[in-house]
Formats: structure tokens, C-alpha cells, sequence
């Protein structure tokens, strides 16, 4: 009984030891590092009073770093979007539906361009069965799987009118806010290095499938249910269950990936 209190105790000393390292804020007023007292602003109870001291000094390191920053350095968009959630709240944490808010705000910009462009902003050029090059701003890649290439390229190629219906369709769904409707968005962001589809099977016969270009996103209006995602990402096999009953963010290609 001793030995199994005292491995108990031990595991409880080790795990608490693990937690204070990981975020171990006991010197945070001599940093100087905006991620790092970011980061306490997000993590501290709202009474702490280093936050009186930290909030004001991370926002001026911000403006200098903006100040100095080089005209194409691209942290400068983030610094100044930081800085302007800190005028207007104690820290940059956001809830999970102001997360969705900014994400669909985004998607309904993304589309409208679209519209306005009549035409996809995502460059695809089909090389052959076995490739696809996709050319995102001024990157080229190419990885898909040889199994999945042809399928990836069919997917890929829509007509004018096709692509038009589509986007029409998203945008209608990114501003239905009403809870009985019956489809609603999915949001798939590939992060990876490779083109991948991603396969949404339902109830019967209800299945989707969505191409998804290496570090890009594509977005999919679905019937709102349980499915069963797949997709093979750079040679690893993802799946997961997922129920649909408001719009979602699915990222893949991360050690994250949900």
C-alpha cells in the first residue's frame, strides 16, 4: 500500500513539474519576447497584476517592431492584428465562434472575389495521370499520390458554369445563419506539402469528395450528419468521425490534425 501511495505521489510531483516547465511564467516581467508575454496575457487570471505592467509594454513592443519592420516582412500583418485585439480586450484570445466568425468572413471574401474575378483564385494546371501542378501565388507543387492523381485532376477540372453554381451555393450557405437548414459548410485547409482529396461518407449513400491543392483550402456544402472523413496525406491515412451540424474548419497535414 505504501509503495503504490508513494508511486502515486511521485507520478502527481512529476506531472505537476512537467506542466509548471511548460509554462513556467515566474519571469515573464524581464521578457522581451512578444510570443512569450502574449501568451501570459492569454494564459493569466484576469486579477493578475502583471498584467497592468505587461499588456501596455507587449503593445509597444509591437508598434516598434512594426515601426522597424521591413516593407515585405510578413509577421507585420499579425503584429498589427495582435495590436489591435489588445486596444480592445485584456489579451489576443478569441472564443471559438469569433474564431469561426473571422474564418467565415474570410470564405465569404475569398468567394466574392471570385465572382467578381469569374474564375477560380486557385491556378490548376493538370500535367498528366500520375502528376498535378498546382500553382498557388508563386509556388509550384507537385505530390499527389499516382493512385489518386486522375481523380485528383477531375475533381479539380470544373467549367465556368460549374465553378459559378458552386461558389453561388457556399457563399448562400456561408450567410444562411438559420439552424434549421438542413446543409451547411465544410471548410477543409490542407497545410501539407501534397494535393490530397478528402472523402466524407454518410448515412447510406450520401458521400462527398473534395481536392484540396497542397497549402491551400477548399470548401464543400454538405447535408448536416455524421460522417466518416478520409483522406490520404502525403502517404499517411486520416480518418476521422466527425458530426455536422454547423459549419467546420478541418485542417490537415499537421501533427494536429483534427
Amino acid at each position: 500500500m505504501k509503495k503504490m501511495l508513494l508511486f502515486f505521489c511521485s507520478a502527481l510531483f512529476l506531472s505537476l513539474s512537467a506542466q509548471k516547465k511548460a509554462k513556467d511564467y515566474s519571469n515573464i516581467i524581464k521578457s522581451k519576447n512578444i510570443y512569450e508575454i502574449n501568451a501570459f496575457l492569454r494564459d493569466a487570471h484576469p486579477d493578475d497584476p502583471r498584467r497592468s505592467v505587461l499588456k501596455p509594454k507587449v503593445m509597444d513592443m509591437m508598434r516598434e517592431y512594426i515601426k522597424d519592420a521591413h516593407p515585405e516582412d510578413q509577421k507585420v500583418k499579425e503584429m498589427q492584428e495582435m495590436l489591435a485585439l489588445l486596444k480592445r480586450r485584456p489579451s489576443t484570445k478569441i472564443t471559438f465562434d469569433e474564431m469561426n466568425a473571422i474564418i467565415k468572413q474570410k470564405q465569404i471574401a475569398k468567394y466574392k472575389a471570385e465572382l467578381a474575378a469569374k474564375k477560380s483564385l486557385i491556378e490548376f494546371t493538370p500535367s498528366n495521370a500520375q502528376n498535378a501542378i498546382v500553382t498557388n501565388t508563386s509556388t509550384t507543387t507537385v505530390a499527389i499520390p499516382d493512385a489518386e492523381a486522375e481523380e485528383f485532376n477531375m475533381l479539380m477540372t470544373v467549367s465556368p458554369v460549374e465553378h459559378k453554381n458552386k461558389t453561388v451555393k457556399i457563399l448562400n450557405s456561408l450567410f444562411d445563419n438559420d439552424p434549421m437548414s438542413k446543409e451547411c459548410i465544410v471548410l477543409i485547409e490542407n497545410k501539407s506539402d501534397c494535393n490530397i482529396i478528402v472523402r466524407m461518407e454518410g448515412v447510406g449513400v450520401t458521400k462527398y469528395r473534395l481536392a484540396v491543392p497542397a497549402h491551400n483550402e477548399n470548401s464543400i456544402v454538405i447535408e448536416k450528419g455524421d460522417y466518416l472523413f478520409t483522406s490520404l496525406v502525403c502517404g499517411a491515412q486520416y480518418a476521422s468521425q466527425k458530426t455536422i451540424k454547423k459549419p467546420i474548419l478541418v485542417a490537415l497535414g499537421t501533427s494536429e490534425s483534427k
